[in-house]
């Protein structure tokens, strides 16, 4: 849904802005990553969840092992060179196929990412085993990003829940012991500087022997917030100049996200942030979504064009 009010006038139109300029476009030029969101349900409810996941949102529902693994035989057609498949929720732990999506992944030669909050879900005695299994067999290239919104308890529980820090730490200290890959995912939302919240991540990590490089924009990722009331420009095709940056560098021009809508067929979408937005469905199949996008939503401009963020490593 688009703003009405900072941005009212804006983002209407995929070809134009509000000032009558060309909108800029993306087109896919480098597919690396296919996204696959595992469904909405979460055992959490967090303060302002991008996707309005919680423990009752089945907006989104649970992909299937075969729906998936129809998309990665359609990579192997259309030839895309994708080098890794990443799942996202909700909790993608709370999708029954979850380790069977890992593992099918993982045999086709592809690099795995799996978002988490490392909770309970993760910590199921048959979700640990399947982990511990798909780590031995594919050593270094499964990677669990867990959400840790802020290096301290007080802000991290703020949104997610009180006690939420520490179970989430306990998850992490599991999949240390493990030698299971991980990275972090936090916000920016504490008027920290950038430096500040990367020094708290780094003395965070080594208190607990967590082999994450907090310097490491990969493995230490801090999202700008998603704001939807903040008003913020849109993106031209002059944009780009202006800028100094090239619509290769967007996310939409290496990565595609499949959905599962309630009482519909999976789709391809053109961004792990616009689930919803019919906008940006591009049809049912890989071949559908190779089409251009146009930047038209406020979170193109302010967390992807300006904020420079990408959901993959």
């Amino acid at each position: 849904m688009k703003d009405t009010t900072a941005n009212a006038g804006k983002f209407n139109d995929p070809k134009t802005t509000a000032k009558g300029e060309p909108r800029a476009t993306v087109a896919l030029t480098n597919p690396q990553t296919l996204w696959f969101n595992t469904g909405t349900l979460c055992n959490i409810e967090c303060v302002n969840c991008y996707i309005d996941s919680s423990p009752s949102n089945d907006a989104l529902t649970y992909i299937t092992l075969a729906e998936m693994t129809a998309y990665l035989d359609q990579l192997e057609t259309r030839n895309w060179g994708v080098r890794e498949i990443a799942f996202t929720g909700g909790e993608p732990f709370m999708n029954p196929d979850m380790i069977a999506m890992a593992d099918a992944a993982l045999t086709r030669g592809y690099d795995v990412l799996i978002l988490t909050n490392a909770m309970r879900p993760m910590m199921r005695a048959s979700v640990q085993r399947g982990l511990q299994t798909l780590n031995t067999n594919h050593p270094d290239r499964m990677t669990l990003r867990v959400s840790l919104d802020h290096h301290s308890a007080k802000h991290h529980d703020a949104l997610r829940g009180k006690g939420s820090y520490d179970i989430t730490l306990t998850g992490m200290d599991w999949l240390r012991d493990n030698a299971i890959p991980m990275a972090t995912a936090g916000r920016s939302i504490w008027n920290e500087t950038d430096a500040d919240a990367r020094a708290g991540f780094n003395a965070l990590f080594k208190s607990r022997t967590y082999n994450i490089d907090a310097a490491n924009p990969g493995q230490c990722v801090i999202f700008p917030e998603m704001d939807m009331t903040a008003e913020t420009p849109e993106i031209t095709t002059r944009c780009w100049d202006i800028l100094n940056k090239s619509p290769d560098d967007v996310m939409c021009a290496s990565s595609r996200m499949v959905v599962k809508r309630k009482g519909q067929a999976p789709s391809v979408v053109a961004c792990t942030l616009l689930p919803y937005d019919t906008e940006f469905d591009l049809g049912e199949t890989l071949e559908q979504a190779e089409r251009p996008v146009a930047l038209n939503h406020p979170h193109c401009s302010k967390f992807c064009v300006l904020g420079g963020a990408s959901c993959s490593a």
